[in-house]
């Protein structure tokens, strides 16, 4: 295989990196033989979630973890640099390749394409004291992992979650991002998140995808008809006490730049195939850690005042789960042991994640 092949054999492996709602906000640049140019962007232009970009540089972050890791199946030492000059919404990063005789496979290689989002109820059978000393070791020592595993403290974020999730439905603004990430009446997605992936049953998913042709409909539906009820039972409360535990990991140090959030992203990564390699499925729990960035930074993202104000009360509750410094939260999760998902999404096809100067 030709140098040139390898490199291509490593970028369709790590198209398979998680990004917010399989947004893939990469695209790829071969320079020559030993070094490739992922050239990033953000979406906080109409993307409520991806405050400042950070959701975005996480999956760049994410990305860069899964190169280096698809690197030494074959044989390859990955190393990346942010190229200076490059703006905030629209980063590059440079990464090498060098070979590494003494290079082992990596051993989270095997899990790279099968790592996916489980949304549906998960198996409350406690973690094990390797499962969660392996992932606290994954996490590094950057980084402090807090467990939330008794029925108790699955019930404290379920009561976050089901808050949470009443601003994240009639929040004008994220109506907006949800009509245009889903795929209705699909099982696989290239680009979105499928249907059936979602994590409602078939009644409801016939409902949402009639309710939400437009922004009136779903208002009254919420306002008059308790629309926010089953949703909320099916995707929060119930995912949230049916699982092993949530995972809240914060960084030692308060992130604030863009490689803050890239190596927060790597983390992430890391985490997410440590648990894949120890039959834990992972579903990300990251609107209340959005959320409360928005609050911390005083930004008011709705033209809702009564949004604004559920965001600020939510972050309060958030604060106090987190019993320390919250704006040090990078990533919320819930993790357990489940069937493999019928539906998930998947990627585009590596021809249409090169990069074009066009």
């Amino acid at each position: 295989m030709s140098d040139h092949d390898v490199l291509l054999e490593i970028l369709d492996t790590a198209r398979w990196a998680p990004s917010g709602d399989n947004t893939q906000p990469w695209r790829f640049e071969i320079i020559n033989h030993k070094h490739i140019a992922v050239h990033g962007y953000d979406t906080r232009d109409w993307c409520l979630y991806d405050f400042a970009g950070r959701a975005s540089h996480m999956a760049h972050g994410a990305l860069l973890e899964t190169i280096r890791i698809a690197a030494t199946h074959y044989g390859l030492e990955a190393t990346w640099q942010h190229r200076a000059n490059t703006p905030d919404t629209a980063p590059i990063y440079d990464v090498k390749f060098e070979p590494n005789t003494a290079l082992q496979s990596d051993a989270l290689y095997p899990f790279i394409k099968t790592r996916t989002v489980q949304r549906r109820l998960m198996k409350t059978t406690p973690l094990t004291a390797i499962q969660r000393a392996a992932i606290q070791a994954a996490a590094g020592e950057e980084y402090t992992v807090k467990f939330f595993e008794t029925w108790s403290d699955r019930r404290k974020v379920a009561s976050l979650l089901w808050q949470n999730a009443h601003i994240r439905l009639t929040c004008p603004e994220a109506y907006q991002v949800h009509k245009q990430i889903i795929e209705w009446g699909a099982t696989f997605s290239q680009d979105r998140i499928p249907e059936r992936a979602v994590g409602v049953d078939t009644l409801t998913a016939q409902l949402m995808r009639w309710v939400m042709q437009s922004w009136e409909r779903l208002d009254f539906f919420n306002r008059y008809l308790f629309g926010t009820i089953a949703p909320r039972i099916q995707l929060d409360f119930l995912p949230a006490m049916f699982c092993a535990s949530h995972l809240l990991i914060q960084a030692n140090k308060t992130p604030q730049t863009l490689l803050d959030f890239v190596a927060a992203g790597m983390m992430m990564q890391r985490v997410w195939l440590t648990c894949a390699a120890n039959n834990l499925f992972l579903q990300p729990e990251m609107t209340p850690v959005i959320f409360n960035w928005y609050a911390i930074q005083q930004v008011q993202p709705s033209q809702l005042e009564k949004i604004n104000q559920e965001i600020n009360e939510l972050a309060e509750k958030f604060h106090a789960l987190a019993d320390t410094a919250s704006q040090q939260a990078v990533f919320m999760c819930r993790i357990g042991a489940a069937s493999s998902p019928a539906s998930r999404s998947i990627r585009l096809p590596l021809s249409k994640l090169m990069w074009s100067a066009e």
